[in-house]
């Protein structure tokens, strides 16, 4: 299924807090790269990876729960956005959490793809997008305002 650029559009431009799943502290890893990017870009990122404290002066959370309390306690609202740097067999946990955790979108970075969990995540309300980059969308995005 392809994705919806009015969704895309609506993503980027709604979501403030984006939980940035797979986050690495290695300054080669795409993750590293558009976690920064998105900070340095108005959102508040929360990375997510259990080997990790910190990331980029970044509080570095074990799982989507403690990330989700936290965003909850410091934005009364919690994790707008779950961008995921995850190999796909990790995406049906992911989208688990993601619809337990009232999270309203996914996003799936490039190569990674799981139709029958995305649709899941769909069918309990959550906005997807999968097999795609949130840079290279939201840098098109700022090229065209």
């Amino acid at each position: 299924m392809d994705n919806d650029p009015a969704v895309i559009e609506e993503m980027l431009r709604t979501a403030r807090t984006i939980a940035v799943v797979g986050m690495s502290d290695k300054p080669w890893r795409a993750s590293r790269n558009i976690g920064r990017y998105l900070s340095e870009n108005g959102y508040t990122v929360l990375p997510v990876n259990p080997t990790l404290t910190e990331i980029l002066g970044m509080t570095c959370y074990p799982d989507l729960d403690a990330a989700q309390a936290v965003a909850q306690r410091e934005t009364g609202a919690g994790i707008d956005l779950v961008d995921v740097f995850r190999a796909s067999e990790h995406v049906p946990a992911i989208v688990d959490d993601v619809i337990r955790l009232g999270i309203p979108y996914l996003w799936l970075q490039d190569e990674v793809i799981h139709e029958e969990a995305v649709a899941r995540a769909r069918a309990a309300g959550a906005k997807c997008v999968q097999n795609d980059c949130i840079f290279r969308q939201h840098s098109r995005l700022a090229e065209d305002h």
